[in-house]
């Protein structure tokens, strides 16, 4: 019997062919016992067999998204439920699969969100920067933060999700008489990727507390606005902390209420649904009906279209993978703003891994993580923003989109130094002028002062 009818005779002699669909559909998802496995097929047979594997019981891959995505020598994580390991690891083993448990048991990694979910907060003084927030928390901290630095912060509505939630972002600017330019960030666009939105947070903190005595903030805010929504992915995110903790996409209904949510991330209009996305609802990459169906994604297009000349770097906030990856997703061809974007990234890696040895890999999206069309990232990019940025967050294996708390802050911290690589190096670039003053007044403060000293030795 070939490799791939055994593996068929085992799954169905288990009885696991067919019935774990309604597990991944469910509204209350039971993780106990799951395993998350790390695999990595040697040669083509082993890509066909695992493929077969994950379509035939529509396992939940996670990296990377799709089966047609699993390539020779490349690490594919997959989630396999409790019921089905015992058949799922015979039929990759008559495959020649071997693979690696990097997850025991999924559900003692997930917190209970109900016992971890935070008071609404009256003062940031008791704000935890070091814990993952409900998006009512976040919410809350969104009017405190505005509230306490109203002389730096102001709220700004982007407008509605599926589910007629307030997209919330926040305005960092100094006021000046000259022409400013901006630099955006979101992060939770994915709804299971907490570690983002923590990052989003803990960024604004660290703006708003040391704006006034950091050389580099005060540099950047000087020339330019920063733009932060803390969650694009809203509904999704609410989501993940009442019913499904690894949901990934919105919650918006498809094909009857059969099944729900759009990879907000392949919903942008450039080269949508053509590469590492999915006309299935029901799959994790799906692109959606049409291209910005959602309202999410609207209301993202609609902001960066209307100041698109003055925006000059476009920062998306993901994890897991630890890449600072460039422009392009859909094809593995290099854009001609590359060479200078991958050196950014490789400087802000670099600023990165000093804070805590943690290390990122820099390349373009396709030729680094997977090809995947109709990302943000890409349409940004093609708009003219060569400074377009996707930042995959810790952490590189281990935990994937479970990351502890007690990984926040040095993830932020680290995440922190790379961003602001990035913006003084956008800000360098954009305000020329200003940076060659500063070199000029350096050289001036030194002439002067090697003259008195001349002078008063003589």
């Amino acid at each position: 019997m070939r490799s791939l009818d055994k593996m068929y005779f085992i799954l169905w002699n288990a009885g696991v062919l067919g019935i774990l669909i309604p597990q991944v559909l469910g509204m209350k998802m039971n993780y106990d016992g799951d395993q998350v496995l790390q695999l990595i097929p040697e040669n083509k047979d082993q890509v066909v067999c695992l493929q077969h594997i994950c379509r035939s019981l529509q396992l939940d891959l996670w990296k990377p998204l799709q089966p047609e995505d699993i390539n020779v020598r490349r690490v594919v994580h997959v989630r396999i439920p409790s019921m089905a390991l015992q058949p799922v690891k015979e039929a990759m083993l008559h495959c020649s699969l071997s693979y690696k448990i990097v997850v025991q048991n999924l559900s003692q990694l997930i917190s209970n969100p109900e016992e971890t979910r935070m008071k609404r907060r009256r003062s940031l003084a008791d704000y935890d920067y070091t814990k993952y927030h409900p998006m009512e928390d976040i919410y809350n901290w969104i009017n405190l933060m505005t509230e306490k630095h109203s002389d730096l912060v102001t709220q700004h509505s982007l407008g509605l999700t599926y589910e007629s939630k307030p997209m919330h972002y926040l305005k960092i600017s100094k006021p000046s008489n000259d022409p400013k330019k901006i630099i955006w960030m979101d992060c939770g666009i994915h709804a299971r990727e907490w570690i983002a939105p923590a990052f989003c947070q803990w960024f604004v903190k660290e703006i708003t507390q040391n704006h006034q005595k950091d050389s580099r903030i005060q540099k950047i805010l000087k020339n330019i606005d920063l733009y932060v929504l803390p969650v694009l992915n809203i509904d999704g995110y609410i989501y993940t902390w009442t019913e499904d903790r690894l949901w990934r996409k919105s919650r918006s209904m498809h094909e009857n209420g059969t099944c729900y949510g759009v990879d907000l991330n392949r919903n942008f209009n450039v080269k949508w649904c053509s590469f590492g996305s999915s006309t299935n609802c029901s799959n994790n990459s799906y692109c959606g009906v049409s291209p910005v169906s959602e309202p999410e994604t609207k209301a993202v297009v609609n902001f960066v279209e209307s100041r698109k000349s003055e925006m000059i770097c476009f920062l998306t906030i993901h994890s897991y993978s630890q890449y600072i990856l460039t422009a392009y997703g859909y094809t593995t061809d290099l854009p001609k703003s590359y060479n200078e974007t991958i050196k950014v990234a490789a400087m802000a890696a670099s600023a990165l891994k000093k804070k805590h040895g943690t290390i990122y890999q820099v390349g373009s999206f396709a030729n680094l993580l997977y090809e995947a069309s109709g990302t943000s990232q890409d349409w940004v990019h093609d708009l003219g923003i060569d400074f377009s940025y996707t930042i995959e967050l810790r952490d590189n294996g281990t935990y994937q989109f479970v990351l502890p708390e007690n990984q926040i802050q040095p993830t932020c911290e680290e995440t922190m130094e790379g961003v602001l690589t990035i913006m003084e190096y956008v800000n360098d670039k954009y305000f020329p002028n200003q940076a060659l003053t500063r070199l000029g007044n350096l050289y001036l403060y030194t002439f002067l002062s090697t003259f008195v000293t001349l002078v008063w030795l003589s």
